[in-house]
């Protein structure tokens, strides 16, 4: 699988999710406080879109009445059944060792790097000279 340009920037805010399909896989791109992570968009145990369900943050007891609720926005909740999964690493919170969705590398990349290549379009110099625009052939 090579590299594949899914969204600009801006797109995915703070806390959202962008569902995309490269090379016929659906994959959902969240973006985490800045940070962006990749998941296949599907559950693994009915094939539910993972970007329709909520994104929660986990919560811990060490005991009952005592709970602490940490990671805002870290996990994703499948919303048919509710199974839970850690949007870095694509791990279920349930049963880590054994059920995980598809994590996938994702990165920004500086659109001048991404467009470099062996294309050189051909230019023109061009300027003003008084009320016209003057294109030099």
């Amino acid at each position: 699988m090579g590299r594949h340009v899914v969204a600009m920037l801006g797109e995915i805010p703070p806390g959202c999710s962008k569902r995309v399909d490269v090379e016929g896989r659906p994959i959902g791109i969240y973006n985490v406080d800045g940070d962006y992570f990749a998941l296949l968009d599907r559950c693994p145990h009915e094939g539910a879109s993972l970007c329709r369900g909520d994104r929660i943050g986990l919560v811990q007891s060490d005991g009952p009445g005592h709970y602490s609720y940490t990671r805002p926005g870290e996990m994703v909740r499948c919303p048919w059944h509710g199974w839970e999964f850690d949007i870095r690493t694509g791990e279920s919170w349930c049963d880590p060792k054994r059920t995980r969705v598809r994590a996938y590398a994702a990165s920004v990349a500086a659109g001048e790097k991404l467009i470099k290549g062996p294309y050189i379009a051909e230019s023109f110099p061009v300027s003003v000279d008084e009320d016209y625009i003057v294109v030099d052939v």
